[in-house]
């Protein structure tokens, strides 16, 4: 058996919406207003620390200790609104239903915390589609060691050496070459036009495409 193991921000779901609100949440209670606006997409799929320091860095105000402190505000303020703006990706579900149809297992590994994946994957109503969940916290490392993507995938009962990864960013591409496995880094998100340089196994535009590229990859 072979797997295909998803990120989730920024491949499976645009989360950014509402990862931007609630950075803002805790730039209002700095005083500063909302610094984060639809622009900073990009900045909103690499995580919560990161919006934060892009924030503070643009009002100068950088400093590690505030992002400490306005961390745990910044997660309760997500879990609190985690699916008002977030939209699945078009095809997603309907790639993911392909695959399982074509004898591969499907999981999930991010770098969001396990417990906001599994509200959110909830809120949207696809989680039985996914046979694992892996996230942030769920092991002692993350994503881009490569245990989180093994253990997604021998949770499958697959072997975890015969999966891919789907992803959008470099932190996926080097899990994947961590792990020795291919990776597919899609091209729609926001940071879309940096997928090439990474030299990714494929690179996705469409949904549509990923039953085959990843029949191709695995030996299906």
């Amino acid at each position: 058996m072979t797997a295909v193991i998803f990120d989730l921000d920024g491949t499976l779901a645009d989360t950014s919406g509402d990862l931007l609100a609630a950075a803002n949440v805790c730039f209002r209670d700095m005083g500063l207003g909302d610094v984060l606006g639809p622009t900073d997409a990009g900045v909103a799929l690499r995580g919560g620390r990161a919006m934060l320091r892009a924030g503070l860095m643009r009002v100068g105000q950088m400093e590690e200790a505030t992002i400490d402190r306005y961390y745990h505000m910044l997660l309760e303020a997500y879990g609190a609104d985690i699916s008002t703006h977030t939209v699945i990706y078009p095809g997603a579900m309907a790639a993911v239903e392909t695959l399982k149809s074509q004898g591969h297992a499907v999981g999930i590994c991010t770098n969001k915390p396990e417990g906001l994946a599994e509200q959110l994957l909830r809120d949207l109503g696809v989680r039985d589609a996914f046979g694992s969940l892996v996230g942030a916290d769920t092991l002692p490392v993350r994503k881009p060691d490569p245990e989180p993507l093994f253990e997604a995938t021998r949770r499958l009962g697959v072997d975890p050496r015969a999966c891919l990864l789907v992803g959008d960013s470099d932190t996926d591409r080097n899990t994947a070459r961590a792990a020795g496995v291919p990776s597919v880094l899609v091209t729609f998100g926001p940071s879309g036009e940096d997928m090439v340089a990474l030299e990714p196994e494929a690179l996705l535009e469409d949904f549509a495409a990923l039953p085959s590229v990843a029949a191709a990859l695995l030996g299906r």
